[in-house]
C-alpha cells in the first residue's frame, strides 16, 4: 500500500508496510501513481502529454519507471503486508501490567462543561483515594509487572492536587520499595494549576518524570470553559503559576495540554499564544463529547481544522529555522527508530498493560472507561476478574478493526483510541471517524515538517 500527497511544495510518497518515505519530483510522483495496473508503455502514453511540454522525454519516464521498479524490488515501494498474521499473537501470552492511571481524586475545583469526566465525578460520587488504596495499587502493579523494570504511574483526577498529601505519601512509598522489587517508578501528574505552589513545584521537579499542565490557550478561549464553580475563569490565576513551574523545571519533561472545540477551530492561535508565553512543549486535543453537544466539532469546523494543522506546521518550520522552535505533541514522529512493530499493531495497551484505578480500587481499561460498569475489570485486591473483557482488549489491534484495512495511516495510529471508538460506535473495534481524519492530516503535516527541517539542517551543514 502506498499513500501520496503534496504539501508545502513537497511531493511525498509513503510506503505503508516498509515505512519508507520518499520525496520525489513531479514525474516520479505521477509514475508511482500509475505504476500498479499499467504497462510501461501505458504509463508513458499517459504521462507524456502532461510532462512532455516541460521537456521531459519518453526516455526520462522509462528511466523513472526503472527507478520505481528498483525501489519495489528493494522492498521500499509497494511492499506486501507481512504483519497481518502476527497481530493476533503479540499479546497472547502476557498479563503483564506496566502502567496505572491512579485516580487519586474524583473531584475537581473547576467546573469545565466539556469535561469527559463530568467535573471529575465520572458519572458517580465524588471521592478521594486513601493512602491504603493507593499503596495497594502500587503493590498490585509490582506484583503484575513480571520482569518489566520501568513502571509508569499517572496521578490523575479530577484534580489530583486536591489529594496532594496522598500523592506525596504514595511517591515516598514507591521509592522505599522499588529497589528491593527491582523496579523503577516513573510518575506523571496532570493538573489544572489552581493549587500549584512552590511546594508542589519543588516536589514535582524532584519526583515527577513528567507533568501535564492544562491550558486551553488565549484568555478568552481558556476562560470560556475552564471556570470555577462561581463561573470565574482560571487563566489569570494559573498562567503565572505555570510560567514559574516551567522556569523552575529546567530540562525535565512537561507539556501544556489544551482542548479545542467548536468555539475555537482556529486553535493554532492558542498554540502560538502559549509558545509566545514561553511554553515550548505543547499539545492541543480535539474535544471529546456527544455530537449534539454545543462544543462538538462540526463538519465545517473540521475543514477549518485541516487548514489550521497546515498553518501550524508551516509556522513551526519557520520558528525552527529562526531558532525559536517549539514541540507539538501530535507532530512528534520518529522516522528512523520507532515505535516498534508491537506498538504499531496493538496500540496503547489499555485493558491489558495499562489500567485505571478508581479511588476505591476498581480497575478499568483506561481513564475514559471509568464509571461504565460494563467495563469494570476487577479490583486491586482480587486482580482482573473480568478476563473476558481483558481478552477483548487483548485482541484489539489494527487487524481487528475492519475500517482500518485500507487506511494508509494505520501503522502510525495503531488503530486509534479504543475509548473514542466505543463512544462513537459502541464497539472498541470500531473507529471514531472524525478522529481518524484529523489523525491522518496530522501525520501528513508531521512527516512534511521532518522533511523540511532535514532540508534546512542539511543546507546549514553543507
Amino acid at each position: 500500500m502506498v499513500h501520496q500527497y503534496k504539501l508545502n511544495g513537497y511531493n511525498i510518497v509513503i510506503d505503508v508496510y516498509s515505512g519508507s518515505i520518499h520525496v520525489v519530483d513531479d514525474v516520479a510522483y505521477d509514475v508511482i501513481a500509475e505504476y500498479e495496473g499499467k504497462t510501461r508503455e501505458q504509463i508513458v502514453e499517459k504521462l507524456m502529454p502532461v510532462h512532455g511540454k516541460n521537456g521531459v522525454t519518453e526516455k526520462d519516464i522509462l528511466m523513472c519507471i526503472d527507478d520505481v521498479e528498483t525501489l519495489k524490488n528493494d522492498e521500499r515501494l509497494f511492499t506486501e503486508d507481512i504483519f497481518a498474521d502476527k497481530a493476533s499473537k503479540l499479546k497472547n501470552n502476557s498479563n503483564t501490567v506496566k502502567a496505572l492511571c491512579l485516580h487519586v481524586a474524583h473531584t475537581c475545583n473547576l467546573n469545565c462543561s466539556y469535561c469527559f469526566a463530568s467535573q471529575g465525578k465520572y458519572q458517580g460520587e465524588r471521592g478521594l483515594m486513601s493512602f491504603e488504596v493507593g499503596k495497594r495499587a502500587l503493590d498490585f502493579l509490582i506484583e503484575n509487572s513480571g520482569t518489566r523494570r520501568n513502571l509508569e504511574v499517572d496521578f490523575f483526577g479530577g484534580e489530583p492536587l486536591m489529594n496532594w498529601d496522598v500523592v506525596k505519601k504514595l511517591v515516598k512509598y514507591a521509592r522505599e520499595v522499588e529497589k528491593d522489587a527491582g523496579k523503577n517508578f516513573r510518575f506523571t501528574l496532570t493538573t489544572n494549576g489552581v493549587l500549584v505552589d512552590d511546594e508542589v513545584i519543588d516536589f514535582c521537579n524532584q519526583e515527577m518524570h513528567n507533568v501535564v499542565l492544562s491550558l486551553d490557550g488565549r484568555k478568552e478561549v481558556h476562560d470560556r470553559f475552564r471556570v470555577d464553580y462561581a463561573g470565574n475563569g482560571s487563566y489569570d490565576k494559573i498562567v503565572p503559576k505555570f510560567k514559574h513551574f516551567v522556569e523552575r523545571r529546567g530540562d525535565k519533561n512537561y507539556y501544556m495540554r489544551g482542548t479545542y472545540t467548536h468555539f475555537n477551530p482556529d486553535f493554532t492561535n492558542d498554540i502560538f499564544h502559549m509558545a509566545d508565553l514561553g511554553f515550548k512543549e505543547l499539545s492541543m486535543e480535539p474535544v471529546v463529547c456527544a455530537p449534539d453537544d454545543p462544543s462538538a466539532l462540526t463538519e465545517e469546523d473540521i475543514t477549518k481544522v485541516f487548514e489550521q494543522y497546515e498553518i501550524l506546521a508551516k509556522e513551526m518550520i519557520r520558528r525552527y529555522q529562526n531558532g525559536n522552535g517549539f514541540t507539538f505533541y501530535h507532530y512528534m514522529i520518529d522516522l528512523q527508530n520507532g515505535p516498534c512493530i508491537y506498538k504499531r499493531l496493538s496500540g496503547c495497551g489499555s485493558g491489558t498493560e495499562y489500567l485505571a484505578v478508581t479511588p476505591w480500587g476498581d480497575l478499568y481499561p483506561c481513564h475514559q472507561f471509568v464509571g461504565d460498569e460494563e467495563y469494570l475489570m476487577g479490583n486491586i485486591y482480587d486482580g482482573v476478574t473480568n478476563t473476558e473483557m481483558r481478552e477483548k482488549f487483548r485482541k484489539c489491534n489494527i487487524y481487528s478493526r475492519p475500517d482500518c484495512a485500507d487506511c494508509w495511516a494505520k501503522l502510525y495510529c495503531s488503530g486509534g483510541c479504543a475509548a473514542n471508538a466505543y463512544h462513537a460506535t459502541g464497539d472498541i473495534t470500531g473507529i471514531y471517524e472524525p478522529g481518524c481524519r484529523l489523525f491522518r492530516k496530522r501525520i501528513e503535516c508531521a512527516i512534511m515538517m521532518q522533511i523540511a527541517n532535514a532540508d534546512f539542517d542539511n543546507h546549514q551543514n553543507a
